[in-house]
């Protein structure tokens, strides 16, 4: 272990260690190796480039949360009744109060909330609670102590206050710095300024040196500021830092009222509701001033155009209104806010944008958050239950249903009704979408209740939605994975459920939790053998590849099977992963070779012939082999053929699927196979031409997809589809001159060409093809391209 690599202050230094640390991982790769280090002085790259992992220590969850909490209190109590009294009342106060709950996952806090238990209740809201645990750490910073050891300082008092009002500068400093509340982060110079300044008001002689023996203090130990390395300091947490930020505004709007109400608004709120590191501290000044003035502080938040800024100023305001003890002082204000967020549930764009696409995820968000923040305030209002179960059944759009089941959910999870209730929802909603949602959160929720198990067993079997049954076979997977007979029942699932994706998705399962069981490995190459359906064929021989590769066996294995079986698909799956994870073996080359040339489809050994491209470039043959298939245009061939062939396989194993058209636009948008987005492409332009979404789809593919060949597939299958629509011509003219294509292979197809071959076909005789070709042959960038496009153009003149 290399601990504290920060701790090399000089940065030359720090360099050279890290260059010897990457020298030792060469010079001993068998020896696991760990550095450690504060976020200041680490250069992520150069570690990674090493192949490090990079981890950041993340909160408690609730387990460790009660855990931790448990322990603490052994330790510390002796009296068996004080310590059962006062661990039942921290744990009380985590579990009922929501802002409580989320300061508890940081073990600092976490420490400070027990300190504080120990004599009182916890306070309910934040603020408080954190101006108490500030209280702690700045007991500890004793710095009469450490000023009384230095002769050259006469005595002086720092008292609590002066603490507290230093913090507040040094908070107020950062949060103007560069990187603003996101940073934490104050350099030494600008930390002693900040000190020596604040000492000269109090009248302490010799403040540099004082601020400077503060520091050291600093330096030594972790108090609320700590040392960082680097020469750089910061808050503990950076709940500190907000908390004393948002304190040193609301000290200068109460206290030395420097800042008006209308100044907090316009120059605090309105300067910064759009910066999300901002939000906390206006939330916690919402929370510390006369809940009149915040009432003011929402009205303008609500008043501003937040559209452009997905509504954070809508759900700020939210935050803010939340930090309010009493509502009934300003129950017009939080009327308006509520309309606001009923209003929000229903937001749509006013244009069509793609399903599953990034706009479809912002109106997606929206929805989810409007939700989320009627219930963080009215969760006790006796009509806000009734209103989520009125949006879960009739809402206007999937989102706002799954949005509200979810909220039920996790809001009232300890009323009797909620679990019966989700259960109805799986076996009756009419969207599987909902119904997903719910078991979800069944099996996250309930997952200790002995009927919850059982219950997703009969629905993995009889549930009529395919996705539905796979999503519950993951599920349980995860649910009950040291339960013995849960992998004979997954085995069953992956044997005998009459659909395919059931068990494709079982077999994964297996894979993911099991492999290390004596029998995973031979009961998957039975799967890989008698499987009726090529697609959990192909599946079980990539997971033999990549999880078995050391088995002395398995290069055989994979070799047959990449000859015999009877489905080119699962054969060119075999072939590649010998060539990805067999790339050093010496027979692996000569045998792809051979395959090249002797496999029954064409498909197969272009595939085999782009694996020895990308594999073995500088191998003297491979140049030849490749421009012998680029000159006969198999490759463009081969992509047609792989088209047709994959769907009608995928035909045969879709026949009857409720959730098809749902699917192909998943896999269209997903980044998936290549081969897979093909099939989804012309499925979806052949099948399903008739529905609305499918052109708008199928041209944000050719727009924004990062495959060459999809986009190929894509303008293709639009030019077919469509040829006779009045505006083909300037689509496929616009895919001529802005399609992204740079070539990183000689058998790369470029969509540029492909739309102008279509042009040159269908419109011959139009004045635009002309100029095209000799924009093309004059300024393309693809060698390929201009060559072709010089001699279609000599062939022409």
């Amino acid at each position: 272990m290399f601990d504290g690599l920060d701790e090399v202050f000089d940065p030359t230094q720090r360099e050279q260690l890290i260059t010897d640390i990457h020298r030792f991982t060469n010079d001993y790769p068998e020896v696991r190796v760990i550095v450690t280090s504060r976020i200041i002085g680490y250069k992520h790259q150069r570690l990674r480039d090493a192949q490090f992992r990079h981890f950041l220590l993340q909160d408690l969850d609730s387990e460790q949360i009660e855990n931790f909490i448990y322990r603490w209190h052994e330790l510390t109590f002796t009296d068996e009744a004080d310590k059962l009294r006062k661990r039942e009342r921290l744990q009380q106060s985590i579990d009922t109060s929501k802002a409580i709950a989320e300061l508890a996952g940081n073990p600092l806090l976490l420490t400070m909330m027990a300190i504080l238990n120990r004599n009182q209740e916890l306070p309910r809201d934040r603020p408080e609670l954190y101006n108490q645990a500030s209280r702690v750490l700045l007991h500890q910073w004793d710095v009469e102590r450490k000023l009384l050891e230095d002769p050259r300082v006469d005595p002086i008092t720092i008292d609590y206050k002066d603490k507290q009002g230093m913090l507040r500068q040094i908070a107020h400093f950062m949060q103007a710095a560069d990187k603003g509340l996101a940073g934490n982060l104050i350099q030494a110079d600008d930390l002693e300024k900040i000190l020596s300044d604040y000492l000269k008001t109090i009248e302490v002689s010799n403040a540099r040196k004082v601020a400077r023996l503060l520091i050291e203090q600093l330096r030594g130990r972790n108090f609320i500021l700590c040392f960082l390395g680097a020469d750089s300091y910061g808050f503990v947490h950076r709940t500190f830092l907000e908390y004393f930020c948002a304190w040193e505004f609301v000290w200068q709007f109460q206290q030395t009222q420097t800042l008006s109400i209308e100044e907090l608004k316009t120059e605090v709120f309105g300067k910064h509701w759009q910066d999300e590191s901002w939000h906390e501290v206006l939330r916690l000044i919402a929370g510390m001033i006369d809940p009149r003035f915040t009432a003011q502080v929402i009205e303008y938040l609500i008043s501003q155009d937040g559209e452009e800024e997905k509504f954070s100023n809508i759900f700020l305001a939210a935050d803010c209104l939340a930090e309010v003890r009493n509502l009934s002082g300003i129950s017009t204000t939080a009327t308006k806010l509520f309309e606001e967020l009923k209003g929000l549930t229903n937001y749509d764009l006013n244009y069509y944008y793609v399903p599953f696409g990034e706009e479809n995820k912002l109106v997606r968000n929206i929805c989810r958050q409007a939700v989320a923040a009627v219930v963080k305030i009215w969760q006790d209002h006796p009509e806000t239950l009734p209103l989520l179960k009125q949006w879960a059944y009739s809402g206007k759009n999937e989102y706002l249903r799954r949005a509200a089941v979810l909220e039920i959910a996790r809001g009232w999870k300890d009323d009797p009704n909620t679990l019966p209730w989700l259960k109805q929802q799986v076996q009756s909603h009419e969207s599987w979408f909902v119904r997903y949602a719910a078991v979800e959160e069944i099996t996250r929720l309930w997952k200790d209740e002995p009927d919850t198990l059982p219950w997703l067993k009969q629905l993995a079997q009889f549930d009529n939605s395919v996705i539905a049954r796979g999503t519950v076979v993951q599920e349980i997977a995860h649910l009950s994975n040291d339960e013995p007979d849960t992998l004979p029942w997954l085995k069953q699932r992956a044997q005998f459920d009459d659909n395919w994706l059931v068990r494709q998705a079982a077999m994964q399962e297996i894979v993911d939790g099991w492999k290390h069981e004596s029998d995973t490995l031979p009961w998957l190459k039975q799967r890989a053998q008698f499987d009726d359906n090529w697609y959990v064929r192909q599946t079980a021989v990539e997971e033999i590849a990549d999880g078995w590769k050391d088995e002395s066996d398995t290069l055989p294995w994979l070799k047959q099977w990449a000859q015999f079986d009877d489905n080119w698909l699962v054969r060119q799956t075999a072939m590649q992963e010998i060539a990805r994870c067999w790339q050093d073996e010496p027979d692996t080359l000569p045998w792809l070779k051979q395959q090249s040339q002797s496999d029954e489809s064409l498909l197969v050994r272009a595939t085999v012939v782009r694996e020895i491209a990308r594999c073995w470039q500088n191998e003297p043959d491979t140049l030849p082999l490749l421009q012998q298939w680029v000159q006969s245009d198999y490759y463009r061939v081969v992509r047609h053929k792989t088209v047709e062939e994959l769907a009608r396989a995928l035909a045969l194993s879709w026949q009857a699927h409720r959730d098809v058209f749902f699917l192909l636009k998943f896999i269209v948008l997903s980044n998936a196979h290549e081969y897979e987005q093909y099939l989804a492409v012309v499925e979806l332009a052949h099948s399903w031409k008739d529905e609305p979404d499918a052109l708008p789809l199928l041209k944000h593919v050719v727009q924004s997809d990062e495959d060459e060949n999809v986009r190929c597939t894509a303008v293709e299958e639009i030019a077919r589809g469509w040829k006779d629509e009045p505006w083909m011509l300037e689509f496929l003219r616009n895919c001529v001159l802005n399609d992204p294509f740079e070539r990183q292979a000689i058998f790369e197809e470029n969509p540029r060409k492909i739309a102008l071959e279509i042009i040159i076909e269908q419109y011959p005789n139009h004045p635009d093809t002309l100029s095209l070709l000799q924009n093309r042959a004059e300024n393309d960038s693809d060698e390929q391209l201009r060559e072709w496009a010089k001699k279609n153009l000599e062939f022409r003149i």
